[in-house]
C-alpha cells in the first residue's frame, strides 16, 4: 500500500487540518509538522524522509494569494513552486540564484533531472478532474509585507498566483531524496495584507484538508 507523508507547517494549522483529513477517505498517511519557514522545513523534511521512507510527500497549509482569481477560503494544488530570497540583492534589485548562474543544486552528474534551480515541479501525477490546479506557488523567507513587496516578487515571477514559506524547501528536499511531492494550500488572505484579524485561516485550512484528502484518495 502506498504510504504518504503529510506535512503541515504549524501546530495551529494541524489542529484544523488533521481531523478533516482523518475523516476523509484518503487512504494511508502519516501526518507530521514540517516546521515554519524554509530552513527548518527543508531540514525536517529530509530527516522525516530518511526515517520513514515514504512513497510520496504531501505538504498542506495556508497561503496568501497574488491573483484575485483564487478566492479566499478555497484551496488549490500547485503544479510548480519557485524560490524567492536566495540570490543577490533585495527589493527590486534582487536577482535569483539561478539567474546569477548558481543553481541551488547542480544535480547529480548521471541524472541532470536532479538539478535544482529556482523552480521545482510538484505534482506526482495528473490532478483529478474535481481537484483545482493553480499553477505557480512562490516560496519566500518572509511573507510580503505590503503591495511593494508583491510587485517586486511578481516582477521576477509574473506567473505566481500565491506565496508561502515552506513549499520550495519541502520540494527541494523531496527532489534530492527522489520522492514525489504535491503541495496543497488553502488561500487565507491576500499577499501583502498583514492584518491577520481579517484572514480566513480556519476556512483555508478546512478547504486545504478536504482537497488533500481528495488527492490522497485519488493516488491510493
Amino acid at each position: 500500500m502506498r504510504q504518504t507523508l503529510v506535512l503541515v507547517p504549524t501546530e495551529s494549522e494541524r489542529r484544523i487540518i488533521e481531523p478533516v483529513m482523518r475523516a476523509g477517505d484518503g487512504g494511508s498517511f502519516r501526518l507530521e509538522l514540517s516546521g515554519f519557514g524554509p530552513v527548518v522545513a527543508a531540514a525536517r523534511t529530509a530527516r522525516l524522509i530518511a526515517e520513514q521512507r515514504p512513497d510520496a510527500v504531501l505538504l498542506v497549509g495556508i497561503a496568501g494569494r497574488f491573483s484575485d482569481r483564487l478566492p479566499i477560503g478555497h484551496a488549490y494544488a500547485f503544479e510548480r513552486v519557485a524560490c524567492h530570497g536566495v540570490g543577490a540583492g533585495s527589493g527590486d534589485a534582487f536577482v535569483p540564484a539561478d539567474a546569477l548562474g548558481w543553481p541551488q543544486w547542480p544535480g547529480d552528474g548521471s541524472d541532470p533531472a536532479t538539478r535544482i534551480g529556482d523552480m521545482v515541479a510538484c505534482t506526482s501525477g495528473p490532478l483529478p478532474a474535481e481537484s483545482p490546479g493553480a499553477g505557480l506557488l512562490l516560496s519566500a523567507c518572509a511573507a510580503s509585507a505590503n503591495d511593494a513587496d508583491v510587485r517586486s516578487r511578481l516582477r521576477l515571477f509574473p506567473d505566481a498566483v500565491a506565496e508561502d514559506m515552506e513549499g520550495f524547501a519541502v520540494a527541494a528536499a523531496c527532489r534530492l531524496a527522489g520522492v514525489p511531492i504535491e503541495i496543497v494550500r488553502g488561500i487565507s488572505n491576500t499577499a501583502g495584507d498583514r492584518d491577520i484579524s481579517g484572514w480566513r485561516i480556519e476556512a483555508a485550512c478546512h478547504a486545504a484538508a478536504e482537497l488533500a484528502a481528495l488527492l490522497l484518495g485519488a493516488r491510493a
